[in-house]
């Protein structure tokens, strides 16, 4: 329950459960008006009905603490284990894809390390490696993803990890496959890997701020040979109709799959001296919230359970019976004939008080980003050394080690282009060979805009997914998103004086998803929070900027009419949809100046207008499917600039643009703003000649401008009518952009 105070309107209210009032309203008021809706927020992923045959749910999780202790196994873990959160929803679906998105301190840091920390290009290599071992040696394709450097991440990494997963709509013996039908007396099964110490008060420790004292051994030890063995049975039982229930032991171990699995026949019954250990020693109550990896708790009928087993050792999984699921009305936990725990369901799933807690919003002020004299030569330079940024800068050594064909369902690739060196907009799949109906996947991230309004930095989060999204030719009848949040302590306290403030925060934050996702009729499916992404080494406080990751899957109805974001042949029109504003305030360009000669990050930062972006869309999605579009790409970091420049990277060409026609700000717009600006709603296009006046017709009364051509050399040129305002060789943007990450972070 908090008690909402706004100093900027003066109005106060109450909120009672931010998760239920702007999250799952919105859902819900959605799920009504549309029939694809089928599981949300109660299982471990939530689900859509793709077609009539076939259903696809995702998930996405953090392990930031244990990436900060052990970036390898934290995101090893973390990888592997949102897999299980896939094979765990309903009776259990394949993981078909995985996504990863990281936000990590500067690889490039110089400056004092906090006693304790491990430097942050070696957290870097650490988790790009944990989670690139756990897709690969899993086979399931990394596909699609992101990363953001700040150097507020320098105490904890985020490490978001996401998977997406296909089941059949309905068994062999006519269940509906998202949905769990377990009876008392069903028998209980651990399956896969044995109970270590490893993980043990991984999640306690993972809910609190990060110290020197903080436990490695909270971090499990992953294993995904094994438990690719353990998917392949799992599904076999499925489909062979053995499995009444399925959940995945994460968080908690037994005591969180047991304890949530029984609520729905309310009780269960598990003996602890069975469970099979990796060794001997381990106290009950170590077995029971141990959080060692690959395994699955699995309710299977009594008279299934032979036919279950013989499953097991065909695979050679480990499966054992550890109890029954009952109607007591108690989770009962014992070993051998020793109690160890007697918990009544309701309170366990009902017995934790609601906190009340106190928000306060007053907008921060910064200093006014300044922009220096320069003619077009030196505006070529600052967007040379733009794409040098980190955040900017090309990926392409980091995501090629990830196997993104593997299961051979890709058609939109992390990159394109004649090089295929381009960065893509969003993954597109197609799950059924030889079918053209495909899956989308993308996401949007945002944390620099916190620093001004969280407000507008989760409006951007949304409109960057669904921009991407839309850049490929998604279907926008059937958009699904979701939302991970990661928040400093907002709770106030002597440790977090300015918890009232993180807390108004994190309202505006959650206000935000709620406008944008109604308007966009993007129900949330699934989502997880964080909320103590704070580390205190040696009396040193770093706290992460309030950041949220939000990722979107969508149906696509035809992949041979999916778009690439690189410009394809000479002299095609490109036009830039969408409204341009002077907002350039917390900008990637704001912050490379303020890095390079300490000014401020102030001015407007980008707002939305979802109602006018989504007739926008909607008009350029009628486009693609006529055939009208050859090339799509969103405009976000670094604005039109670095888009413009991203796109000829694809065509190994230049262009010659003017953007003299754009201000969309009565006057107030200048080439800074104009170039690198971020405001939302903007996609960058290419159109063949002959369908330009087709593309114009189609885009109605939407905001769209032709700046200019793409061209056969290798120069960007950009006027404002008669005035050269930049000049760049793109040889030597490609340098840059290619040179900055490498792979020697």
């Amino acid at each position: 329950l908090i008690n909402h105070k706004d100093n900027e309107t003066g109005r106060t209210k109450q909120i009672d459960s931010l998760f239920k009032t702007h999250i799952m309203s919105p859902t819900l008021d959605i799920q009504k008006e549309v029939d694809w809706l089928l599981s949300v927020f109660h299982d471990n992923s939530g689900v859509i009905a793709w077609n009539d045959d076939w259903s696809l749910c995702m998930k996405a999780e953090t392990h930031n603490s244990p990436s900060a202790l052990d970036p390898f196994g934290g995101a090893i873990t973390g990888i592997v284990g949102v897999n299980r959160d896939i094979l765990g929803t309903g009776l259990g679906a394949r993981p078909i894809a995985n996504t990863d998105v990281f936000c990590f301190g500067p690889p490039d840091y110089s400056g004092k390390l906090p006693g304790g920390l491990f430097h942050p290009s070696r957290v870097f290599r650490g988790v790009h490696s944990g989670v690139r071992s756990g897709g690969n040696e899993s086979g399931i394709p990394t596909v699609n993803g992101a990363m953001v450097f700040d150097e507020r991440y320098i105490g904890k990494p985020l490490v978001y990890c996401g998977t997406v997963g296909i089941m059949p709509r309905r068994l062999a013996d006519g269940r509906e496959s998202h949905d769990k039908t377990p009876t008392p007396g069903d028998v209980v099964y651990m399956v896969g890997g044995r109970v270590g110490s490893d993980g043990i008060h991984g999640a306690t420790f993972s809910s609190l701020e990060l110290t020197e004292e903080s436990p490695s051994s909270a971090v499990q030890i992953g294993d995904p040979i094994t438990q690719k063995k353990m998917i392949d049975m799992i599904l076999e039982a499925r489909d062979d109709g053995i499995i009444q229930i399925i959940t995945d032991n994460g968080a908690g171990g037994l005591s969180s799959s047991v304890g949530e699995m029984a609520e729905l026949t309310n009780g269960a019954d598990i003996d602890l001296s069975v469970v099979p250990l990796k060794q001997a020693g381990l106290s009950p109550w170590e077995i029971l919230v141990s959080e060692s990896q690959e395994r699955m708790t699995v309710g299977v009928r009594p008279a299934d359970c032979a036919a279950f087993e013989a499953l097991a050792d065909l695979h050679e999984v480990e499966a054992t019976n550890i109890g029954e699921f009952t109607d007591s009305g108690a989770f009962v936990v014992r070993f051998g004939q020793t109690p160890v725990a007697h918990l009544p369901i309701s309170f366990l799933h009902d017995g934790c008080p609601q906190l009340q807690l106190e928000s306060e919003w007053t907008p921060p002020v910064h200093d006014t980003m300044v922009t220096p004299q320069t003619d077009a030569a030196g505006m070529g330079g600052v967007l040379g050394r733009l794409m040098a940024r980190p955040n900017v800068a090309s990926k392409e050594w980091w995501v090629r080690s990830y196997d993104h064909e593997v299961i051979a369902q890709s058609v939109i690739k992390p990159f394109c282009g004649i090089n295929h060196d381009a960065p893509g907009d969003a993954a597109v799949i197609a799950p059924l060979h030889g079918g053209t109906q495909g899956a989308v996947i993308s996401n949007g991230i945002a944390p620099r805009y916190s620093d001004i309004d969280t407000y507008s930095m989760a409006a951007a989060c949304v409109d960057e997914a669904l921009r991407n999204a839309v850049c490929v030719g998604v279907d926008l009848d059937m958009i699904a998103g979701l939302d991970n949040f990661c928040w400093p302590d907002s709770v106030e306290s002597a440790k977090t004086p300015d918890g009232r403030y993180k807390l108004a925060q994190l309202v505006r934050a959650n206000q935000a998803i709620d406008d944008v996702c109604r308007a966009y009729r993007l129900p949330c499916i699934s989502g997880k929070d964080s909320m103590k992404n704070d580390v205190t080494m040696y009396g040193e406080k770093i706290s992460v900027p309030p950041t949220i990751l939000f990722s979107l899957i969508g149906n696509h109805a035809d992949v041979r009419k999916a778009v690439s974001s690189d410009f394809k042949s000479a002299g095609d029109h490109i036009y830039l949809l969408g409204e341009t504003h002077q907002e350039l305030g917390a900008s990637e360009l704001a912050f490379m100046f303020r890095d390079e000669c300490s000014g401020g990050i102030g001015g407007e930062i980008p707002h939305i207008d979802p109602e006018r972006n989504l007739a926008m869309y909607r008009a350029l999605s009628s486009a693609m499917s006529e055939g009208l579009v050859v090339s799509a790409h969103d405009c976000s970091d670094g604005g039109l600039a670095v888009a413009l420049a991203e796109c000829c990277f694809g065509a190994d060409s230049g262009a010659s643009v003017d953007i003299g026609g754009l201000d969309s700000d009565h006057g107030r717009l200048d080439e800074w703003g104009a170039l690198f600006g971020e405001s939302m709603g903007r996609i960058l296009v290419s159109i063949s000649p002959s369908n330009s006046e087709g593309f114009s017709k189609a885009m109605g009364g939407n905001s769209c401008t032709l700046l200019g051509t793409v061209g056969e050399d290798d120069n960007i040129t950009v006027h404002s009518g008669e005035t050269e305002v930049l000049r760049a060789s793109m040889s030597k943007l490609r340098e840059s952009w290619q040179g900055a990450l490498g792979g020697g972070a």
